[in-house]
C-alpha cells in the first residue's frame, strides 16, 4: 500500500493527509492562488479544510510569514469562499 504523503496544518499544527488540506501557492513571480492540483509550482502552504483554522492564520498573519509576502484580502476572500465546513 502506498503511504500518502503528510502536511502540516498552519492554524491547528496537526498533520493530516496532504489531500486532506488547502494548498495556497507562491510561484516565482510571487503570485499567490489557492491551488486546487496540489501539483503547482511554488512555495506551498496548507491549512485544513475549516473556518476556525483559516481564521487563526489570517489572524496570526502566518502564512504572510511562511511565504514572505503580503497576502491580499480577495485571496483570504476566496479561501472562506472555497473553504467546505465539515
Amino acid at each position: 500500500m502506498k503511504k500518502m504523503p503528510q502536511r502540516t496544518c498552519m492554524g491547528c499544527n496537526v498533520k493530516k493527509d496532504k489531500k486532506d488540506l488547502i494548498r495556497i501557492v507562491k510561484n516565482k513571480q510571487g503570485k499567490i492562488s489557492i491551488d486546487k492540483t496540489g501539483k503547482q509550482e511554488g512555495r506551498g502552504a496548507y491549512i485544513c479544510n475549516n473556518i476556525e483554522c483559516l481564521e487563526k492564520v489570517i489572524k496570526s498573519k502566518r502564512l504572510e510569514r511562511v511565504l514572505d509576502t503580503k497576502i491580499e484580502n480577495e485571496i483570504y476572500e476566496s479561501l472562506r469562499g472555497g473553504i467546505i465546513d465539515k
